[in-house]
């Protein structure tokens, strides 16, 4: 069985089970109006996890087997069924024929997601968008090399290209997350430049402590304010030692960037210490 996020977009044409919570009493994961969406061989969303979500799915496959519309659950989450939160939740079982029907009535938030800018489709720029599609940004892989940004297709990643990189920065939003990566110190170098002109949440240099401060004092000389220049995070990522694997050297960007936006955009730039 496929997990698969629950989004406004969903387009599955067969019969598909929503499990909808409608009453909550006592300590539990999930709140009234969750709601998730299971099919025979794929689940969007969640209701909460563990014991509660599993009968609900089994629960679910079982309606759609026997064809029944509806059926309502009221699960105490006790040690009857291996959970320990002491709440009480009632859940509404309903059969529909796709997901336009299942999800007529309801609302799904996807304005909150942030967008992130990702220059440079190189190995770690690829390996990034491995995963960064499934969460809460909206992403753009940027490269001058149309060959490097034709090597995958990810449906959640929006590709762009320009010969010259850094004049795309000015047509970009502002409060947005940068990781800067190319292939090249003079285009990452003018790429910052640019970006140092805006307003923007996060910004992440690849590279050494090295490159940290030859690429600082060339942008001093360019006449950006050093206060400025010091949030730019360099390394970037969460530490991971000497790991030079492009996956891991990923996903140690996607945890930052995790703790970044889970933190209301407050950061500490001494949690970024990994050396490329």
């Amino acid at each position: 069985m496929k997990i698969n996020k629950l989004t406004s977009n969903i387009d599955y044409k067969k019969n598909i089970i929503k499990a909808k919570i409608i009453n909550v009493k006592g300590s539990s994961p999930n709140k009234i109006n969750d709601f998730m969406l299971v099919a025979p061989k794929d689940i969007f969303g969640t209701i909460g996890g563990g014991n509660l979500e599993y009968l609900v799915i089994e629960e679910s496959k079982l309606m759609l087997k026997n064809k029944s519309k509806r059926k309502k659950l009221n699960i105490p989450l006790g040690p009857g069924i291996g959970q320990c939160c002491g709440g009480y939740v009632e859940i509404i079982l309903t059969l529909h024929k796709n997901t336009d029907a299942a999800m007529k009535d309801e609302k799904v938030n996807d304005s909150f997601k942030e967008d992130l800018y990702i220059f440079g489709a190189g190995h770690i720029g690829q390996a990034l968008i491995e995963t960064i599609g499934n969460l809460n940004f909206t992403t753009y892989l940027i490269d001058s090399r149309e060959e490097y940004l034709k090597m995958s297709v990810n449906k959640d990643v929006n590709y762009l290209l320009s010969k010259e990189l850094w004049k795309v920065v000015n047509k970009l939003k502002d409060n947005a997350y940068y990781v800067v990566l190319t292939h090249s110190h003079e285009y990452d170098l003018k790429i910052l430049n640019e970006i140092l002109s805006k307003k923007f949440t996060f910004v992440g240099l690849i590279g050494s402590t090295t490159k940290k401060k030859r690429f600082f004092k060339r942008l001093t000389e360019n006449g950006h304010d050093k206060n400025i220049i010091k949030k730019i995070e360099c390394p970037i990522g969460v530490d991971i030692g000497n790991s030079k694997d492009p996956n891991e050297i990923a996903f140690s960007i996607i945890t930052r960037l995790i703790y970044l936006k889970n933190q209301n955009k407050k950061y500490d730039l001494k949690k970024s210490k990994v050396v490329i």
